[in-house]
């Protein structure tokens, strides 16, 4: 699509186009999640090819069709179901939400009514993101999930600079839920300093920045103290360097601590790296090749195995913890509003 062209504008009404729905429903494509009224399905990501038919106004849905499609999927769709795994609920869910991105970026749609959408489908994948890291590569593919957040992050960024978009009252969020999610990046921390005074002054910019900062300077206490305090979604942006950090953490002590005759309680260091349990906090110094004793540390750096990452996996003090009352979609409109 060159540059000039005129952008098509959607108009089909519906999260699904009639003519998708009605050769799915022929293929028996429909998904568990929707299965029942047609106005539960919704449309597919299929990807763009070379060659390819440009798509009609009515296979595109408008801006407030794809606004009520997203609330959909966090709500019905994005609700526990026992019948659906949660893995194959995410790769539902995630799908439908590229198709969105699809939607919004072949109508070239900008400022706020592309902002509200992505800043919703940004709050789903970082939280699925957190509760499915446990699971086994051949049911949560954690790398494509990772390139999808990118991928929102970067078009809601692009959105934030358009002259309407500026003015999303969510943007200092969603700011430093990239700065996190890009933890010690040097091009993600000098976008962020591009940005307005009044943006980067933010407070959840400036605890964003101060976790940033304590990453790079390596000051681990600082960096667990500040990652308590975390809300629940800032807490879902950053918890993929958690496991990264403790074993760092953990090869600072081997260096500073060694000796055959020091030891270090063991529920110190459990308080220091934010982990659940004394036991997780035993695992984690046996995976790095270090002893506990009578519940001590002993740390000596000929023992530290440099070896493969500790395992990335949910935390309940340092983000399910913080997980209040409220569905997904109350949680998502309270943010996003």
């Amino acid at each position: 699509m060159g540059g000039s062209e005129q952008a098509p504008a959607g108009t089909c009404p519906g999260m699904c186009p009639a003519g998708e729905l009605e050769r799915r429903r022929r293929q028996r494509r429909l998904h568990a999640l929707e299965l029942g009224p047609p106005e539960r399905a919704v449309k597919e990501y299929t990807r763009p090819a070379a060659g390819k038919e440009p798509l009609r106004p009515e296979e595109l849905r408008p801006p407030a069709v794809l606004l009520a499609t997203v609330r959909h999927l966090l709500g019905e769709a994005g609700r526990a179901r026992p019948d659906v795994p949660a893995a194959q609920q995410c790769a539902f869910v995630s799908d439908r939400l590229r198709a969105v991105r699809l939607d919004l970026a072949v109508q070239r749609v900008s400022g706020l009514p592309c902002a509200a959408v992505l800043e919703r489908s940004l709050v789903y994948l970082l939280r699925a993101g957190h509760r499915l890291c446990g699971e086994p590569p051949a049911r949560f593919d954690a790398h494509l999930h990772g390139a999808q957040v990118q991928e929102c992050f970067a078009s809601l960024r692009r959105a934030y600079r358009d002259r309407e978009g500026r003015r999303a009252a969510a943007q200092p969020l969603f700011q430093a839920l990239f700065l996190l999610y890009n933890l010690g990046s040097p091009d993600a921390l000098w976008q962020i300093l591009q940005l307005p005074s009044h943006i980067r002054a933010s407070p959840e910019l400036s605890t964003a920045r101060a976790i940033n900062l304590a990453y790079l300077e390596r000051n681990f206490a600082r960096f667990f103290s500040l990652a308590r305090e975390l809300p629940y979604l800032q807490s879902c942006a950053l918890h993929p360097y958690v496991a990264g950090a403790r074993r760092l953490a953990l090869l600072t002590f081997s260096h500073g601590f060694s000796s055959k005759n020091c030891r270090y309680p063991l529920d110190r260091l459990a308080r220091l790296l934010a982990v659940d349990s004394l036991e997780e906090a035993e695992a984690l110094c046996r995976a790095q090749g270090l002893t506990t004793l009578e519940g001590s540390v002993v740390f000596q750096k000929g023992s530290f195995k440099d070896s493969s990452p500790l395992e990335h996996r949910p935390s309940c003090l340092l983000v399910d913890g913080k997980w209040g009352e409220a569905t997904l979609q109350e949680y998502t409109e309270g943010i996003c509003s």
